[in-house]
């Protein structure tokens, strides 16, 4: 029916127009954006999917940080236990050399006060042993370092604390002993003997404990990669496709222009029939 209150042409050229409209729309939204799915109205299920391992991914952040500052603190604890005992190797020479009986009393002393700066030299490295508040050798409140290794905070990695201090468990010299007499230098040696077997005991914990974090933090960071590369294959858009789909949209979006024109110049021709 030819009639000018109703085009229905003009109409089915309008719809298809707009649907082109919106298709371009969401076409330039993927390309500014870079994501097919950037929020939960593109697509609910996806997009959730999306967030829980966007989730996962930040919680590994903390995961690796956490890894990190625990990797460091055992590796000044190592560092401190390899300078404690250098200076043990090193005073078990002075306490043989002290054990001569033959030694004169002026090399001795000088002896004695070389063992006594060594000495000294432990507790000094024990107290300075520290990262980021945490000191594992010491003492007094040694430090167990409790890694993070999981997303779920419920798994974690810990390397014990082990006491370097002297008198301790490990290095079992006083913090006032001497090699003055030729009877001190010869038990000493003994003493110097098992405190070097208790530190490079101990060391070898350390040690271990530090390659553990060091591995589980190379496993986070290969993880949480995997992570973002599986979230990127769910909400990503691909661009060259999306390119194509501009190209091909435009042109749809001029024909439907020129389309609806023509559909709007049908009701004029009804002017003939009147002439």
């Amino acid at each position: 029916m030819n009639s000018v209150n109703t085009n229905v042409g003009a109409m089915v050229a309008l719809q298809n127009l707009n649907k082109t409209s919106s298709d371009l729309s969401t076409v330039q939204s993927r390309i500014n954006t870079g994501l097919k799915v950037a929020s939960a109205k593109d697509n609910g299920a996806i997009w959730a999917i999306a967030q829980n391992q966007r989730s996962e991914s930040g919680a590994l952040n903390a995961v690796k940080e956490s890894l990190s500052r625990s990797v460091s603190t055992v590796d000044v604890a190592l560092s401190a236990g390899e300078s404690i005992s250098d200076t043990l190797l090193q005073m078990k020479e002075k306490a043989l050399a002290a054990a001569d009986t033959t030694l004169d009393t002026a090399s001795r002393v000088a002896l004695n006060d070389e063992f006594k700066a060594m000495r000294d030299q432990i507790t000094k490295v024990v107290n300075n042993a520290e990262f980021n508040g945490a000191n594992m050798i010491k003492a007094t409140t040694p430090t167990t370092v409790a890694a993070l290794a999981s997303a779920d905070g419920q798994n974690k990695i810990t390397v014990a604390a082990q006491n370097l201090s002297l008198g301790g468990g490990n290095v079992t010299v006083a913090d006032n002993s001497t090699i003055g007499t030729q009877t001190a230098a010869a038990a000493m040696i003994a003493t110097i003997n098992t405190s070097i077997a208790n530190v490079s005991s101990a060391l070898s914990k350390l040690g271990t404990g530090s390659r553990a974090l060091t591995s589980h933090a190379d496993f986070v960071g290969k993880l949480q990669d995997t992570i973002d590369a599986g979230v990127g294959n769910l909400v990503d858009a691909d661009l060259a496709k999306e390119s194509a789909r501009l190209q091909s949209l435009q042109t749809k979006q001029q024909l439907g222009i020129q389309a609806l024109s023509i559909a709007n110049q049908s009701s004029s021709t009804l002017l003939g029939l009147f002439r």
